[in-house]
């Protein structure tokens, strides 16, 4: 017999504005428990040293979490010239320390060559895997694995003030950007080292930091409504947003409920104007719109399931 999941189904995405020197894994588990979801999960992981935005998937919206990993990211990040550590962080062991003597006709060039299209080396302190492991399990133990430089883009990078060994930026990036590397390597650049001092996301996707929430505001929640002997639950629910938000930026397909029934039993079905074989389309139902998943268009020409969300109200539709 399968087991029980212990908790509530609750379908959404909470974007969480993660505190300081807590893990990404550890405030995941507290949401959990203040909804009593059955299921939860995070989209990319931010550093203990690193606050903001992190958007918490709970039951079926955890389907959808690799969508919002692939997705460009906006941080607040102030770069501590004159001090390069191993980690490029504060929290790393000095490497280097130099006097800095920089000026703005130095510093403005340098961030220009940034901007755009670039390869970037991942920092061995970061949570990419080599045979299974994160690569920052290997620095720590002082070995060092050979990683192949990634594309990214660096969409806008905007220089908030430059004061003494301080550099605030605001930097918008593509996916898999390490922005500890990019201060690093400016460090190196301008020849007197950099790490981060302070690292805060405030923007994944579409969704704005005026979402956010903190953990301080969803216990109090929990706390004025055992008070007063209420449900929680209403208030916490709506904080969230719609999991369909983590596929904003695909085209949509709507079908009938004939077609939606075939699609959750995992079948492919016929559906109007689909684009190349292999697109992925957001799959809605009827004029209502209701979101029931991702679909891929097979070699058949044809809508194929791909995520798509369990109906809880009618358990024999799904496969």
């Amino acid at each position: 017999m399968a087991k029980r999941r212990k908790g509530r189904q609750i379908d959404g995405i909470l974007l969480l504005d993660k505190p300081y020197e807590m893990s990404s894994n550890s405030a995941l588990q507290v949401c959990k428990r203040l909804f009593f979801a059955n299921k939860a999960g995070h989209t990319g992981a931010l550093d203990p040293l690193a606050t903001g935005m992190l958007p918490i998937c709970f039951g079926e919206g955890t389907k959808f979490s690799q969508f919002l990993l692939d997705i460009d990211k906006t941080y607040l990040v102030t770069a501590k010239l004159g001090i390069r550590t191993t980690t490029s962080d504060a929290q790393g062991d000095v490497v280097s320390e130099k006097p800095v003597n920089i000026t703005d006709a130095q510093l403005l060039p340098a961030l220009d060559s940034f901007r755009g299209h670039s390869k970037q080396v991942p920092s061995m302190y970061s949570a990419l895997k080599h045979q299974g492991q994160p690569l920052y399990k290997y620095a720590r133990e002082g070995i060092t694995i050979e990683r192949e430089a990634r594309d990214i883009t660096v969409f806008n990078l905007e220089l908030l003030r430059f004061e003494g060994d301080e550099v605030d930026l605001e930097i918008h990036v593509s996916k898999g950007t390490y922005i500890r590397t990019i201060v690093d390597d400016l460090g190196e650049l301008l020849g007197c080292g950099a790490h981060v001092s302070m690292l805060r996301r405030t923007k994944v996707g579409p969704y704005p930091v005026a979402k956010m929430v903190t953990l301080d505001h969803l216990k109090s929640l929990v706390e004025d409504a055992q008070a007063k002997e209420e449900d929680p639950y209403a208030a916490l629910d709506q904080l969230l947003v719609p999991m369909d938000t983590a596929v904003f930026e695909l085209d949509e397909v709507n079908i009938d409920a004939e077609s939606a029934r075939f699609l959750r039993l995992g079948n492919p079905v016929s559906a109007p104007a689909l684009p190349a074989t292999g697109s992925l389309m957001k799959v809605t139902l009827g004029d209502e719109k209701e979101f029931i998943g991702v679909g891929v268009v097979n070699d058949d020409g044809m809508l194929a399931p791909k995520r798509i969300v369990v109906d809880h109200k009618n358990p024999i539709n799904n496969a």
